[in-house]
Formats: C-alpha cells, structure tokens, sequence
C-alpha cells in the first residue's frame, strides 16, 4: 500500500518539470496522511492543470464521504471491474506529485519505516484516480493512489508499492478521451528498481501530526 508520502519541492520546480498551470504556492510536506490534500496533475486531452484533491476517494455514487477513509490505495489488479474505481478508470486518471514515500518493515524491536526516492532525487508521479462528489449542497473532489507487486528496492519492506508512472506515459495516463483498458493496464507495473533507492527515517513519521523536515533525513544522520 501507499500510507503516506511526501512533496518538499517548490511549485516552481514542479511545474517546469511535470508542465501544468497551477495559480497558488504550496509549502514543503514531509509526512503527507490520509484526509489530508494533495496535489495532482489533471489533463484534458491538452492542458494539465493541478488541483489540491483530498486523499481518499469517494465515488459519485456513494451515500456517506466518511467512505473515503477505506480508499486511500486502489489495486491495479481489477481495477477496470471494481465498483469503487471502474467509473474513475474510465476518464478520471490523475498524477499525485511526489518526492518520496514511507513504507514500514517489520523487525524484532518493531517496525521501521524507510523512505523511497529516486536516485536522482528529482519528484515523480504516481498514478491516481479522481472523482467528484455531490450531496446536499456539500462537494468532495477526492483521489486514490494505485498500487501493484513491489519491486527489487520495495519487496523487503512490504509486498506493495504504488504505481509510479514514467514521464513518456503521463499524457496516455490522464487523457479523458483515452479509454484502451488493456494499454491503461499495462503502465500499472512496479517501476524500475534501478533508479530507485531506499533508507531507514526517524520513527517520528509514525504520527501524521509530525510534518518536520528532520522525517526525511536518514536515521543514521539525525
């Protein structure tokens, strides 16, 4: 699964690097929760364009939002039949921006979280959905992120990882006019653990309530 992520880069860096209009400034996140906004990447078949969705999608259909809680993470297996997501999968595909993302081992003295960056350090993008929610006068615009199998850096940490999508299939992934299941399907897979990397952080990322830039530092350097 994908339980909490982070996104310090400036909206000007990411914007020149994922090419979407975005009118507001964000601040620095070092342990990004559940419930709590974040910023993707939507595209019309021509322009992207960010909006801050809240994490954990609530279908249009549903009859209570608090539904979102259990919708955090969508698995790329069946993900074109789930009841919760087909709807979505069809033209609300989005990019959840990040830099890096806490999975947690489980050990003899407890569980440790770790971090995961790219090697190069540069932000990417994981795969997500949205959707739009309307009832008696209130409005949810919400998202999930996808997971699939770990790869080489994330399998002994845990047995999911979220989809990250490589740069050349962004336009593909978010265009609403796009609607060949199979090729969607296929850009689910585990990225390339040859440009990834992995290290141990403070287990103060444990409480959502601590969003300090000490969280991203490796625990042998705190």
């Amino acid at each position: 699964m994908c339980g909490r992520f982070t996104l310090t880069e400036n909206i000007q860096v990411l914007q020149q690097q994922f090419l979407f209009e975005y009118t507001d400034d964000i601040f620095p996140r070092y342990n990004i929760a559940p419930s709590q906004y974040v910023l993707a990447v939507g595209s019309n078949g021509e322009r992207r364009k960010g909006s801050m969705l809240k994490w954990g999608l609530v279908p249009f259909w549903a009859e209570d939002p608090k539904v979102g809680y259990k919708m955090i993470n969508a698995r790329s297996e069946g993900i074109d039949t789930k009841p919760s997501f087909k709807h979505s999968f069809r033209n609300k595909r989005c990019l959840i921006l990040t830099d890096g993302f806490y999975e947690w081992k489980k050990t003899t003295e407890g569980k440790q979280p770790y971090r995961f960056v790219m090697k190069n350090q540069k932000p990417f993008a994981f795969a997500g959905l949205y959707d739009i929610w309307k009832k008696n006068g209130q409005l949810i615009t919400s998202c999930t992120i996808i997971t699939t199998i770990p790869n080489e850096v994330t399998e002994d940490v845990h047995d999911r990882m979220p989809v990250i999508l490589k740069e050349e299939d962004y336009d593909t992934w978010m265009n609403p006019h796009f609607s060949d299941s199979n090729r969607l399907k296929s850009l689910l897979v585990p990225y390339s653990a040859d440009e990834m990397e992995k290290y141990p952080v403070s287990s103060l990322v444990n409480s959502p309530k601590n969003d300090l830039i000490e969280l991203v530092s490796p625990l042998n350097s705190i």
